[in-house]
């Protein structure tokens, strides 16, 4: 009984620890939104920013460690998005601001506050659709990681800091990431990419190439990675567009020599 009893108990506490494990993952991401704060608030850009980065891994890692160990609760989505605000919208927001929109005031300020509620409304619409989406390969508006990357991966490469009118560069930096946030521009989606499908080699090469060049040459990579995610969307976009405008336009097929929409006549 006793041997019963004491089995029983570690069970427990190894399924109690799997629970745990995404939340560690989580608050580890939370942890690096925070000192990215921190060392933005010293002026230390250039290892502030590294942590957007490193958030942004600890996101991807959380919930695909509670869906393959069978740990996902609402508790956990919650606790999630609540990070993700932090680190992907109040982080970058601070990091821009110390950077290179402080020299604006309250301007400065509006554009940083702008950033953060496009952040926060972005991961609330997500909660709430993610159960009646349709189609799992795009996202609809810049996913928040994605966007947090334009202005880490900017800093990152030119940790100087903005002045004089240079800083102007700034404001499109965080307005336009923003605002695809809560637009519905379609992103793609690489949490569908299979590596056991038939030819999933090339995305194995491609992921190589890509660790490679960050490995190699970090602040062009990552900046060059983060600004053709974002125009990925906005080209996309403009493709749609035009293919509906020609399908619009198209003219109407012509009926055939000697026929009429009442039938088939002479013509001679």
């Amino acid at each position: 009984m006793n041997t019963f009893r004491e089995r029983a108990r570690r069970y427990h506490g190894r399924r109690r620890g799997v629970y745990l494990l995404p939340s560690l993952f989580t608050m580890a991401n939370m942890f690096c939104g925070y000192a990215c704060v921190v060392y933005a608030m010293r002026g230390e850009y250039e290892t502030a920013a590294p942590f957007i980065g490193f958030a942004v891994v600890l996101d991807m890692l959380d919930g695909r460690i509670a869906r393959l160990t069978g740990a996902t609760s609402a508790f956990g989505v919650e606790f999630d998005s609540l990070a993700d605000v932090i680190s992907f919208g109040v982080a970058p927001a601070v990091l821009a601001f110390s950077w290179g929109l402080a020299p604006f005031g309250r301007l400065g300020w509006a554009a940083g506050f702008i950033y953060v509620a496009a952040a926060a409304i972005r991961l609330a619409r997500f909660n709430i659709q993610t159960a009646s989406s349709t189609d799992k390969r795009y996202f609809a508006g810049m996913p928040s990681p994605a966007a947090a990357a334009v202005p880490a991966s900017t800093v990152f490469a030119y940790p100087y800091g903005l002045h004089g009118w240079h800083a102007a560069l700034a404001l499109p930096m965080v307005l336009v990431p923003a605002f695809l946030m809560i637009s519905t521009i379609r992103y793609r989606s690489f949490k569908t990419f299979d590596l056991r499908a038939p030819r999933s080699y090339r995305n194995l090469i491609l992921m190589a190439l890509v660790i490679a060049a960050i490995a190699t040459h970090p602040q062009v990579t990552l900046v060059v990675l983060a600004y053709t995610y974002l125009a990925s969307g906005l080209i996309g976009f403009a493709m749609s567009r035009l293919k509906r405008h020609d399908t619009r336009t198209a003219p109407a097929a012509l009926p055939k020599p000697g026929l009429s929409s009442d039938g088939p006549h002479d013509i001679g």
